[in-house]
């Protein structure tokens, strides 16, 4: 019998050993992905800000800037995409709206982000935009991936349309997380204007083509990063626009159209860690808690299982060194 039970614990330690790096290196980079159907919303504010009055092309301090970011899964353009790409997809239809201090639009600028559900890789297919240009991303947007890395990632920035390296800058403790700091700095570049903009009587598809004023841009860009989700806890910006020569500006060669430091407003902050703290419990799950979990629990009944058959061959003691059998009487 101890033989058997034995065999049995052994049979058993070699499933849950061997379960351990399966769940870590196959079943987590399949199981474990972004929902195509994902939405999420987020506000920032920069308070106090300066800010353009277009109508009278003068820069002004104001109360504050709203910008209000919205990610929307779009799970019809998602399928699509799989069928074609073979693998699992998602689509995010983003906006960027900035608001002045009365609540009125300044600018709002829509991005449709495709990317790789598991590892956060862009995927490129038809519909990859910002503000109706076709782009072609290279790098990360809006999130890191899974288990980020003590390293520098390429990130696209829409504004440029282009990517460029974030650094890796170390590790830190927000709010009671373990975070990696990312930062990333990009020195004055000319970008197009938003295609809506509020500027009375003017197209702003063809301004820099009818004034000759092109628009410039300035940001430190700095990311906490939750290293088991990829998901930023925290972000904010020290954002610089400027509109420069041409027409437009009435011989100034150049004005200041929002300058300020943007951060996500509190509740949201809030909102945001604790949905972070509450996805890496999933994430942790099949990285960290059962692969180990089961290794331990495989050794342990490796070991009992040669402790009963160490058990089941020792030797019986001689016949002459028993004790007398009993004799029915």
């Amino acid at each position: 019998m101890r033989r058997r039970a034995s065999l049995v614990l052994l049979a058993f330690a070699v499933f849950f050993a061997a379960l351990s790096p399966l769940l870590r290196w196959y079943a987590f980079p399949r199981l474990v992905k972004i929902p195509p159907s994902q939405y999420q919303e987020m506000v920032l504010e920069a308070k106090p800000a300066t800010l353009l009055d277009y109508g009278s092309l003068q820069s002004k301090q104001v109360e504050k800037v709203t910008i209000v970011q919205t990610l929307k899964g779009n799970v019809e353009e998602s399928e699509k995409i799989e069928r074609s790409a073979g693998r699992d997809v998602v689509v995010w239809d983003a906006l960027s709206y900035v608001a002045g201090p009365d609540g009125k639009m300044v600018s709002q600028i829509p991005e449709r982000y495709i990317f790789d559900a598991h590892s956060q890789a862009p995927v490129h297919a038809t519909g990859e935009m910002v503000d109706g240009d076709a782009v072609r991303r290279e790098g990360i947007e809006f999130k890191w991936p899974f288990l980020t890395e003590k390293r520098d990632y390429e990130y696209f920035d829409a504004q440029p349309r282009t990517s460029a390296p974030i650094h890796y800058m170390g590790t830190r403790t927000f709010r009671g997380l373990e975070v990696y700091y990312f930062e990333q700095t990009i020195p004055w570049t000319k970008v197009p204007y938003p295609k809506k903009m509020p500027i009375p009587g003017v197209d702003a598809t063809t301004l820099e083509k009818q004034t000759g004023t092109t628009r410039w841009y300035t940001t430190k860009r700095m990311f906490w990063v939750d290293p088991v989700t990829g998901a930023p806890v925290n972000g904010e910006e020290i954002h610089k626009e400027e509109l420069r020569g041409g027409t437009l500006l009435g011989g100034r060669d150049k004005v200041t159209v929002f300058a300020g430091h943007v951060k996500i407003r509190p509740d949201y902050l809030d909102y945001t860690v604790d949905l972070v703290k509450s996805n890496r419990r999933m994430v942790l799950l099949m990285t960290s808690y059962l692969p180990w979990g089961f290794l331990v629990l495989g050794t342990g009944l490796l070991a009992l299982a040669l402790v009963l058959e160490a058990r089941s061959r020792r030797p019986r003691a001689p016949a002459a060194e028993r004790d007398p059998e009993p004799v029915p009487v």
